[in-house]
């Protein structure tokens, strides 16, 4: 039995109200830099309350683009990443679901073996398959594409190993139940597996959808268009901005702007998110 004395509540209290305030502080510093001019970011003391040019920096971001970031509108760049992030997460949820559930519910030769050659690919860092990976987007005329950002991510070992699990809880009495209602192996699929998975799918949605979105490398690699920049690559060039000082107001509106669609989905699927990750039959 836990007991409730009143130090131990004060001092709990006292641990989560500082760890909340460092994890918040930057962001907090990053949404008051972002309505003040240049100048008042360059000068002592660091303004710590919102200034009068939010409106001002926030309409140059999203319409207007800055040179340092190739003249691309935030707006364009958070465009593509989120089109690049929907495609990496729909296509990794729905290339991982079906193949779970071949290696589950079908009997074909070597289907451990295919199983265990996809759980290897963890095994492989990123960097080691970036060569290859770009020869053969290159061959396939995918540079400067939203194809070739993102079919090469679209595969997910984690994602398959998470749904073969989930799937080998499912209780044989329900199979063989919807094989007396007649139901074949599509139908089953539909009505009665994806249903179950809503929670996992919801979970591996946030998880995948960040992943898809904070993609830095392989954006960086496969494109050379400015027009397919992605938001992460727009602040990076803002803030290597070569021999010019970096615009601190811009980069730190473009960081707060990056932020809004993660916490939106976050927030938006919290409770399946949780649900998803807790539930005992997992």
């Amino acid at each position: 039995m836990v007991e409730n004395r009143f130090y131990l509540t004060v001092l709990t209290h006292a641990v989560l109200i500082t760890g909340v305030f460092f994890l918040c502080f930057p962001v907090w510093m990053a949404l008051v830099a972002s309505t003040h001019p240049a100048s008042a970011l360059s000068s002592t003391p660091i303004p710590l309350w919102f200034g009068d040019q939010g409106w001002e920096n926030y309409s140059q971001l999203l319409s207007g683009g800055l040179p340092e970031a190739g003249g691309v509108p935030v707006g364009q760049m958070m465009l593509n990443s989120g089109l690049m992030a929907l495609g990496i997460t729909f296509g990794k949820i729905a290339v991982s679901v079906l193949a779970a559930y071949a290696i589950v519910y079908f009997r074909f030769p070597f289907r451990m073996v295919f199983f265990w050659l996809i759980f290897l690919t963890l095994m492989l860092p990123v960097e080691v398959r970036i060569l290859p990976t770009y020869d053969v987007i290159t061959k396939l005329g995918m540079l400067n594409s939203y194809q070739g950002l993102i079919i090469p991510l679209i595969a997910s070992a984690t994602a398959t190993f998470l749904f073969r699990q989930f799937f080998m809880t499912i209780p044989d009495e329900l199979v063989e139940a919807a094989r007396i209602d007649r139901a074949g192996p599509l139908r089953f699929f539909w009505d009665i597996l994806l249903p179950l998975s809503r929670t996992n799918i919801a979970a591996l949605f946030i998880i995948l959808f960040i992943y898809g979105w904070n993609q830095y490398l392989w954006p960086l690699i496969i494109t050379s268009d400015e027009s397919l920049y992605t938001v992460v690559m727009g602040i990076q060039r803002m803030v290597n901005s070569g021999e010019q000082l970096p615009v601190w107001h811009y980069i730190m509106g473009t960081a707060v702007l990056a932020m809004v669609p993660p916490v939106i989905v976050v927030v938006a699927m919290q409770k399946l998110f949780v649900k998803g990750l807790v539930e005992s039959e997992k």
